[in-house]
This record gives structure tokens, C-alpha cells and sequence, in this order.
């Protein structure tokens, strides 16, 4: 399969006064399309900066991305933000929902931003939610909902402009363990259905969701590994 996601050697550094601290070191990764793969690692191990590079939300000092084939280091903010929007959504811990929209209009957001007209808004919004089980539930404001209720919304936002790649960044880690089987078994079939799905994690429990696991220490990769046995038992 092509990879959605090629990391070519690549480095993050960030400076602190006149320190310099190596969040990445020489990282290479490959994710074929319509893979599911979990990042693994303790805090500080380089899994969160390595989404945010993925992600575009942040520039490799060194090395090169390429993201659907196309190199994307050197485009400029605007570019940047166009290619998240068609490309990439994003799952978070936080479900960052606006309060005052109700879930129709929050899982509309990337498209206003898009410039996409209003009724083909609804119409996709409405197919999303209704990928996501929350078909009624579209006129509910997120107070109204429950945590798992919420990030199923959040889902549908990161997927209803149909994006290659689902970035999920601790997804689960204010769900109880019911909420938290729902929401990855979602994340499943999304993968299924040929959206490329990456979540990081510190859970185990969780990571045996995914059919790779790519574990990070200290900035570098330490271990690849498939995990396709364990992903069946999770299912």
C-alpha cells in the first residue's frame, strides 16, 4: 500500500533559554494507507511531538515529511492550514467543542472554514453524525450530552470533510471503560473503511486496538512491532 505518512529522518529540536532539548532523533516512519497504528511511550518519549509534526502543527528541524507523497515542510502557514483542513482530522482528550453550537453545527466548523455552501454542510454533517451513531442528537448542545457522546461528535467533525489520515491524541483518557471500548471499536471501523488512523496513548489497553504499535523512548523509535493478534482479541 502507499504511505499516507513518511518520516525521512526526521529531527525536532526545541531551545529553552540556552539549552537545546532533542524531542526527536533521526526518526523514520512509514504509515501505509488505511493502516491503524498506536504510538506508544512514557512522557517526554517524542510520541506527542511526532503527532504534532504528522499533523502539521509543527515543523521537523531537520529530515523531511512527506504527506500523501507530497513534501510539506517547506509550505508556507496557509498551505499548511488548507492541507490539515482536506486532509487530516483531529481527535483530541478535550473534545473542543464550541458550547453554544449544538452538534450539527460543531461538526460543521471545518467546513465553514472550507468555504463549503451552507447546505452541503447539513447534508455532510447530518451523514457523519449518523456514521457516529448520533443521528438524534444533532440539536443537542454539549452540555447536554455525555463525555462519549461528545467525542463521538468530535469524531464527526474530524471526519466529515473525509480526511485521509485521523490523528487521535489520548482520545479515551476522560472516557469511563465502557465509553472508551465504544469510541475505539469506532476508530476500528473508521480504519476499516480505509481512513488511515493514528492514536497515541500511554495505555496498553488501548494501543491493542491498532494492528501496529510504534513505541518511542528518549526520541527515538524503539520498537515497531505488528499487533494484529491482540487487535482481533480487542474487537
Amino acid at each position: 500500500m502507499p504511505s499516507v505518512v513518511r518520516l525521512a529522518s526526521v529531527g525536532k529540536t526545541y531551545r529553552m533559554g540556552d539549552v537545546e532539548v532533542h524531542a526527536l532523533r533521526d526518526v523514520s516512519l512509514d504509515l501505509p494507507r488505511g493502516e491503524m497504528v498506536a504510538i506508544m511511550g512514557a512522557s517526554g518519549s517524542g510520541k506527542s511531538t511526532t503527532l504534532n509534526v504528522i499533523g502539521t502543527l509543527d515543523r521537523p528541524s531537520t529530515g523531511q515529511y512527506f504527506l500523501d507523497d507530497e513534501p510539506v515542510e517547506d509550505l508556507d502557514e496557509e498551505d499548511l492550514a488548507d492541507l490539515r483542513n482536506r486532509k487530516i482530522g483531529f481527535v483530541f482528550q478535550s473534545f473542543h467543542l464550541l458550547p453554544k453550537l449544538n452538534a450539527l453545527a460543531n461538526v460543521e466548523l471545518p467546513m465553514v472554514y472550507a468555504g463549503a455552501p451552507r447546505k452541503e454542510r447539513r447534508e455532510r454533517a447530518r451523514a457523519a453524525l449518523a456514521r457516529v451513531g448520533l443521528s438524534d442528537r444533532e440539536d443537542h448542545l454539549p452540555n447536554q450530552l455525555s463525555g462519549g457522546q461528545q467525542q463521538r461528535v468530535a469524531i464527526a467533525r474530524a471526519i466529515v470533510n473525509d480526511p485521509l489520515l485521523l490523528l487521535a491524541d489520548e482520545p479515551t483518557g476522560a472516557l469511563d471503560s465502557a465509553t472508551t471500548r465504544q469510541v475505539m471499536e469506532l476508530f476500528q471501523e473508521l480504519h476499516q473503511h480505509g481512513i488511515t488512523v493514528v492514536v497515541v496513548t500511554h495505555d496498553p489497553s488501548i494501543a491493542k486496538y491498532a494492528e501496529r504499535v510504534v513505541t518511542f523512548s528518549d526520541g527515538n523509535i524503539v520498537s515497531d512491532d505488528s499487533n494484529v493478534s491482540d487487535k482481533t482479541r480487542a474487537a
